[in-house]
């Protein structure tokens, strides 16, 4: 065997593992295997930047699945990927552009697309270079990307096929806009924060009677020209005398009626609301309902139109102030109230989102989402770890939305459509019209969860003609791992998109995580800038810390703290690993092989040999253990088992009692000794086999010191079962326990030999001892220093243990040096005179009595009277050690 390096260095133990991992092809899936499958499909992160620690977390947790499913004889695939993230990307490349001088209409969209291919070939390598560092065992044969020329073709039928079953259609409809990218977005694009702001109060004055109004309040007053109406409450009593009637708009003077809808709360504002179609979600949908026109009062780069007559060309925000201006002087703006409220930003340009009626692409949500509720009733069901968060995505497709897919940008998919120049008739379909010079291209890009929602099937080569070889093994997937923000953006698309086109689940298991928050507690981010590099982790800890830390540190679906203390714990963890790994293989000449192992077991004479069968036993339980934990995903406990086996029963105790065992003595034939080296080297060796899903450089490293297989993920989990009797290793524990626990106490010295008698005249377990006794005394002597007789002790002046129903009587004269104590006990009484002398002189002094401050004065008198309490007690003692 090789001989490790003394000390553990995380960075020279995870050089060149990975690229060994990549030339034994160990990550690669094996189509033809008789193995059974087991697949993953990663989340494919953005191409917009370097991994963060959510993402290290992420494939950690889908790694730590694959090494421990090969090791239990599976054959294996994780697919990897990246995502073209549309908006994302097409946003950090202008930025870039804009640094230059240039602008992607500079460019034109050919060239500014091919601009925006090489900032994807950049930031790609860069993330493949991150997966290598945190170790993921992606197979990068089968790598995917959502804007590749595979995925596209996917891409274009799924939209003509949803096109003509009229789950796709194009109409006006609120959506979420960003008027500086000038793009519609995604639910997910919006980020919500706390803003201040004011609740404007207006006055709406009626037709017939000028002098009478009704008060509007509303936070958005640039939005009042597209106002049609207001509408109360039918049931309100202050307001049903005014419906019907007709108000005067103050903004523009246009006339508006007043309707009553129980949309409106009572009890909220005003209890008036008004109603603008075209810029609020909710208008939109009472506008349908009622049949209201939308009318339009601001351009694609949210400044004002033609409709707010004097305001047409400011910015909304511009328009606002000076329209509140022109009604304060008018007379109908009655008064602002400061709030702080919850406002939509664009998570890309950080612009406050205007709602917007827009001719857009939607996909119809109802069919679809019936789909996935009838799938979650049936015994075919994904499941769901936690299981809470299957209610979640029900809970969203039972009132989900029409989804925007268009996007105005010249990154992503474009939209398989056409408009003819002269008729305006729209053509869908995979290949251009045939007389194409007729057509115009819409010029929209679809939304990249469209193309995201296939990624299931689409990572399996699937196309509607046949069934791929890669389909037909590896899906349905067996888990998807991702964090519980994006159930409702990705995880429910994914599923509604798989059924509608596969007639299967995308999915067996869904093991969702939260998020990784700073030690405080705080969500991380930029602006915060309380972010962690996983890169700087690995550099200072090693990725093996950093992936122990983040797998046992949060159960399914909670949010896990950052914590620098926990990572300096775990490196000592797997320095702890190393130095008992070094211990071991400078003990035995050779680790067995399975084969080798089980055929000492049968042979070997193991009447003596306890501690050997009782951390094969220990062994057993802990495989279980682990196994059982990581099968429903609960890694914190499967990493609390592993960590209580290594560090308390094999470095702690066994170790400790292996020593005993091989080292010089009579007792231990030297066939015994041999099947304790054999177990030594066996329980490590499945310690690391254990550990690998968790730590795969480390328990490499070791391993390749072996002399076995080429890696250790050639390595199979343990499946024979040990179940020993093995009763009198709990005395031997009872024991030393005790006797640490009393030289501990005593402050006696490991170097000083003691003698104990066992007292077992009343034990339940006297025949046992009596039978084991000389087995029992070697670990006894050579682990705790300690002379264990059965005899009855001779001497009067003894120290009794107990130790469940039996004593240990222990000498006084062992550990007590009487003339020493006294010595000592004289020395700190005639130091306790001496203070108290220069105590009572100071006290006595009337000048430091009457001029030192009074604090300092009581501080003396409280010192005078503890050392005499302690000089009186030493004094007591010395004469009870004279008698």
């Amino acid at each position: 065997m090789k001989e490790l390096e003394k000390k553990y260095s995380h960075l020279d133990v995870e050089k060149n593992k990975y690229e060994m991992w990549i030339k034994q092809e160990l990550f690669k899936a094996e189509l033809d295997s008789k193995k059974p499958a087991y697949s993953i499909v990663i989340p494919p992160p953005n191409v917009t930047g370097k991994l963060h620690l959510g993402h290290a977390w992420d494939g950690s947790l889908q790694d730590l699945l694959i090494r421990f499913k090969k090791i239990n004889g599976f054959d294996t695939v994780w697919i990897p990927g990246m995502d073209h993230a549309g908006i994302a990307t097409q946003a950090k490349v202008e930025e870039r552009l804009r640094e230059q001088g240039i602008s992607r209409y500079d460019l034109g969209r050919e060239k500014f697309i091919e601009k925006v291919w090489e900032w994807k070939e950049e930031y790609a390598s860069t993330i493949r270079s991150q997966w290598a560092k945190l170790g993921l065992s992606l197979d990068y044969s089968k790598e995917k990307f959502t804007y590749s020329e595979q995925l596209n073709k996917i891409v274009n039928y799924v939209f003509v096929d949803m096109y003509k079953k009229g789950l796709i259609y194009k109409g006006k409809r609120i959506i979420n806009w960003d008027p500086k990218q000038k793009t519609a977005l995604s639910n997910i694009e919006v980020i919500y924060k706390e803003t201040q702001g004011g609740m404007y109060h207006f006055k709406y004055s009626l037709k017939e009677n000028r002098s009478q109004f009704l008060e509007v309040a509303t936070t958005r007053p640039e939005t009042m020209f597209g106002d049609v109406c207001l509408v109360v409450n039918p049931n309100d009593d202050r307001y049903s005398k005014f419906v019907g009637k007709i108000v005067i708009n103050p903004s523009n003077g246009q006339e508006i009626p007043v309707i009553a809808d129980e949309y409106v709360e009572i009890e909220f504002g005003t209890g008036v609301m008004k109603c603008t179609p075209a810029h609020d979600i909710n208008d939109f949908e009472l506008g349908l309902k009622h049949k209201l026109e939308q009318i339009v009062v601001m351009n694609d780069d949210a400044t004002m139109n033609e409709k707010a007559l004097e305001f047409n060309g400011l910015d909304r925000f511009e328009a606002r102030k000076q329209l509140i201006e022109k009604l304060t002087k008018e007379g109908t703006f009655i008064k602002k109230e400061e709030i702080t409220h919850q406002v939509g930003y664009s998570e890309r340009s950080n612009a406050i989102v205007e709602p917007f009626i827009s001719d857009q692409w939607f996909v119809k949500m109802e069919p679809l989402a019936k789909q996935v509720l009838d799938l979650q009733e049936s015994s075919d069901a994904i499941n769901f770890f936690p299981n809470r968060f299957n209610d979640t995505l029900n809970k969203w497709m039972e009132n989900s939305h029409d989804w925007t897919i268009s996007r105005q940008l010249w990154w992503g998919h474009q939209i398989p459509a056409w408009y003819h120049n002269e008729t305006k008739e729209v053509y869908v379909g995979i290949n251009p019209p045939s007389d194409e010079n007729n057509w115009t291209r819409d010029p929209d890009v679809l939304d990249t969860w469209f193309s995201s929602a296939f990624w299931p099937f689409a990572t399996m080569d699937w196309t509607s003609e046949s069934e791929s070889e890669m389909m037909k093994r590896y899906f349905p997937v067996s888990t998807m791992v991702t964090g519980y923000d994006i159930i409702f953006f990705w995880v429910a698309r994914m599923v509604f998109q798989s059924l509608e086109f596969t007639n299967s689940k995308p999915f067996n298991d869904v093991l969702i995580h939260g998020l990784i928050r700073d030690e405080q507690g705080r969500k991380m981010s930029k602006s915060l800038g309380n972010g962690v590099d996983p890169m700087d982790v690995i550099e200072n800890y090693g990725a093996d810390s950093l992936r122990y830390f983040l797998l046992t540190n949060s159960s399914p679906g909670q949010d896990l703290r950052y914590s620098e203390e926990k990572l300096t714990s775990t490196w000592n963890f797997i320095n702890k690993i190393w130095n008992a790994s070094r211990f071991v293989m400078m003990n035995i000449e050779k680790i067995p092989t399975n084969s080798e192992f089980n055929a000492a077991f049968e042979k070997a004479d193991l009447l003596n040999n306890q501690v050997d069968l009782w951390i094969l036993n220990k062994l057993t339980n802990t495989q279980k253990q682990v196994k059982e934990a990581i099968d429903k995903y609960e890694f914190t406990i499967a990493g609390k088992v592993l960590y209580n086996f290594i560090w308390d029963d094999y470095c702690s105790w066994y170790i400790e009692l292996a020593k005993a065992q091989i080292g010089e003595n009579d007792l231990v034939t030297n066939e015994q000794k041999e099947f304790s080296k054999l177990t030594l080297g066996f329980v490590l060796k499945n310690i690391l086999i254990m550990l690998h899903p968790f730590m795969p450089f480390v328990t490499e490293e070791i391993y390749q010191s072996f002399d076995l297989e080429s890696s250790i993920l050639k390595e199979r989990w343990l499946e024979k079962e040990y179940n020993s009797k093995t009763d009198s290793i709990k005395h031997i524990f009872d024991i030393i326990t005790s006797l640490r626990e009393f030289r501990a106490n005593q402050i006696i010295k490991n170097s000083i030999s003691l003698n104990a008698h066992l007292n077992i005249s009343k034990s339940a377990f006297k025949s046992e001892l009596n039978n084991e006794i000389e087995y029992i005394k070697l670990f006894i002597e050579k682990i705790v220093n300690c002379n264990l007789s059965i005899n009855s002790i001779e001497e009067n002046d003894f120290t009794s243990l107990p130790v469940n129903d039996y004593f240990l009587d222990i000498p006084n004269k062992d550990f007590f040096d009487k003339e020493k104590v006294l010595m000592e006990t004289q020395e700190k009484i005639t130091l306790l005179s001496k203070e108290i002398e220069r105590s009572e002189k100071m006290l006595s002094n009337d000048n430091f009595v009457k001029r030192a401050a009074v604090e300092k004065v009581e501080e003396e008198k409280n010192k005078y009277e503890d050392y005499k309490k302690q000089h009186n007690l030493l004094v007591e003692k010395l004469n009870d050690l004279k008698k």
